[in-house]
């Protein structure tokens, strides 16, 4: 033993000798360096510091390190302690050590082999991320804490069956339920992975720059894939995502270039931010009735993506979701989406036709920017503002309507669109912005609506020669239109001529859905329905009415709009109250017989009575006013009562109050 002793002693003795840095870098911990060995010694009876990687004592050489020597004492290794060593090829961990930090052998890539003591009871996150050489990972048996069972090549957490660590050789075992935080993040070597049956969830950062795996497959016993748990594998060709998934974190699938299909399972409910940015080699994609949203960036980029169908389901299309899809030539957007976010449809220079439909609100600014190839636009009479460089650059877009819905045009809304010959500008309009039609080169013909001339930037028609174009107005106003800057700068500008009134709508139910009829072609509805059972309080008891208001007009361009028609839709038995002609009381609802009741010019119609049911009209002071008989399914009678008096109206049982119009 002592000759043992003395033969080490002897060994050392050079390398102290002749070492070229030293210092401290724990409690009783020191390091040593040997340049002519490019070894690196840690002594020491304590614990490293916890050390930041810009911070390290032997930064300035760490990437020389050949050799790594951890010397029995030691009793933690800190965090980001070896970072970037990227020379050793080997390392043997003391059965004294307890702890490995996180990123403590971070980017070590040279590294193709670790073995964890049975001393080891705690491993920081990523502490092995990076080492892409890995090939074999071992965990003594003794090792209350972790394990490598049936010598699968990976570290597995054994209590909660969490895989921790893996490599190119790892073959994950079948009672695995969770594969852990970076488990196989930078290990370029993977190819293929199979994930049994036992596993759960699949881990944020799981897989990240696995760039080399072609294959994954995902059982059916996956509930969640976490966030950035693909991200950068460039190499995977295609995914299976099963039904079992309901959550597809942020960043899941994005830069999977080589990706060229996805179905969404029918579970998950949110397209997270970033999921499937930068796969541009994804030629089409499932979506599922079961998503609610599509979130920021979720097809960022997605080149090679030529056609999109959003189901019903869709509320919201979030910030950039399909920006700089360019090889976008068609998508189609749902009634049920309420919003268009920002940039939504950036540079998606293939799209050659939108329909936004009306139950859109907001469009979000630059929402279809850069879509040169945009030859048309629906804009819908629900949307009261178009937001700053929306439509800019849409080179191909050769008109535009405006609706009547629309108060403001924003600053550059349609700068750039050096296709547009003709603009159409509502009565609605009381603003536009900065350059909004700005370097509109073509255009020669621009018909305003607004009798009182809109707040207009000077630069609205910038470079878009409006001294070679003509300006419509509404004849009372083109003295203001000619004397006001920049209307002033069109060539001529003439009055528009007489329009015609939209006929009023006619409102009808059936087959439990409202219908509006309008002798007018080619109008929009722009409708109301109040429900009066819509209410808050805080009282112990709740009077249902089963009553809805409804008011309707029509609009088209170019005519004015029409009157307001009114109806109210009643089930059950009712009674309304004088002052606001609502429902107070509703002691038996029939959502199967509903009543129309309209009133106009002192007629009132019901529609939705039974054949032969006698309808009575009494004046307030329940005087017999009028009587009819239901006759399919509708009764009309003259009351004879001026307008504004009220008007009991008895329908078989039912009673109900309105006001005569």
């Amino acid at each position: 033993m002592k000759k043992h002793l003395l033969l080490l002693i002897m060994m050392l003795l050079p390398i102290v000798a002749s070492a070229d840095d030293s210092g401290s870098c724990g409690d009783n911990v020191t390091y040593t360096y040997i340049e002519s060995t490019k070894t690196l010694i840690i002594s020491g009876t304590g614990d490293m510091y916890h050390l930041n990687p810009s911070y390290t004592p032997w930064n300035s050489y760490k990437t020389s390190i050949q050799t790594l020597i951890i010397e029995s004492g030691v009793t933690s290794i800190g965090n980001n302690a070896f970072d970037g060593c990227d020379g050793v090829t080997s390392i043997t961990i003391p059965n004294s050590v307890t702890y490995i930090g996180g990123h403590a052998f971070d980017s070590c890539s040279g590294l193709t082999s670790v073995t964890i003591p049975n001393s080891v009871t705690s491993i920081g996150d990523c502490a092995f991320l990076g080492c892409y050489r890995l090939e074999s990972i071992s965990v003594e048996k003794e090792n209350s804490k972790y394990d490598s069972r049936n010598n699968c090549n990976a570290i597995i957490e054994t209590t909660n069956n969490i895989l921790i660590l893996g490599c190119k050789n790892t073959i994950i075992p079948n009672d695995i339920t969770s594969i852990g935080y970076a488990a196989f993040a930078g290990c370029s070597g993977l190819t293929s992975v199979t994930i049994p049956n036992s596993v759960i969830s699949i881990g944020d950062f799981s897989f990240y720059g696995c760039c080399g795996l072609t294959l994954v497959t995902i059982p059916n016993s996956v509930t969640s894939i976490g966030d950035y748990s693909f991200w950068d594998c460039s190499g995977l060709t295609s995914v299976t995502i099963p039904n079992s998934v309901t959550l597809i974190g942020s960043d899941a699938f994005r830069g999977c270039s080589g990706l060229t299909s996805v179905t969404i399972p029918n579970n998950v409910t949110t397209i997270s931010n970033y999921t499937f940015s930068g796969c541009s080699g994804l030629t089409s994609v499932t979506i599922p009735n079961s998503v609610i949203s599509i979130g920021n960036y979720a097809f960022l980029d997605c080149s090679g993506l030529t056609s999109v169908e959003i189901p019903n389901s869709v509320t919201s299309i979030g910030f950039s979701a399909f920006s700089g899809c360019s090889g976008l030539t068609s998508v189609t957007i749902p009634n049920s989406v309420i919003s268009i976010g920002n940039y939504a449809f950036l540079d998606c220079s293939g799209l050659t036709s939108v329909e936004i439909p009306n139950s859109v609100t907001s469009i979000g600014f630059s929402a279809f920017s850069g879509c040169s190839g945009l030859t048309s636009v629906t804009i819908p009479n629900s949307v009261i503002s178009i937001s700053n460089y929306t439509f800019n650059e849409c080179s191909s877009l050769t008109s535009v309507i405006i609706p009547n819905s629309v108060i403001s045009i924003d600053r550059y809304a349609f700068s750039g669109c050096s296709g547009l010959t003709s603009v159409t500008i509502p009565n609605s309009v009381t603003s536009i912005g900065e350059s909004t039609f700005a370097s509109c080169v073509n255009l020669k013909t621009v018909q305003c609506f607004a009798e009182d001339v809109p707040s207009t930037s000077s630069t609205a028609f910038e470079a878009s020669n409006p001294q070679d174009a003509t300006l419509y107005v509404p004849a009372a106003s083109v003295y203001a239109y000619k004397t006001t800057v920049p209307w002033s700068y069109f060539g001529i500008i003439k009055a528009i001529e007489s329009t015609q009134k939209c006929a009023t709508p006619a409102i009808f139910y059936g087959s439990k859905k409202l219908l509006f009829n309008c002798e007018t072609e080619g109008v929009e509805y722009v409708y109301e329905i109040k429900d009066t059972d819509v209410k808050k309080g805080n009282d112990s008891e709740v009077q249902l009415s089963a009553t809805y208001e409804i008011s309707v007009y029509a609009t088209k361009q170019g005519y004015e709009n029409s009157d307001i028609a009114t109806a109210t839709l009643v089930w059950g038995s009712a009674t309304f109250t004088e002052t606001t002609g609502q429902a107070t009381a509703a002691p038996a609802i029939k959502a199967e017989s509903p009543l129309l009741i309209q009133s106009q010019g002192g007629l009132l119609t019901i529609q939705g009575a039974d054949d032969g049911t006698k309808i009575g009209v009494y004046n307030i002071n329940g005087t017999l006013a009028c009587e009819g008989i239901s006759h399919n399914g509708c009764a009309t009678v003259n009351t004879n009562l001026q307008p504004g008096s009220m008007a009991i109206i008895k329908i078989g049982d039912r009673s109900v109050k309105v006001v005569v119009k």
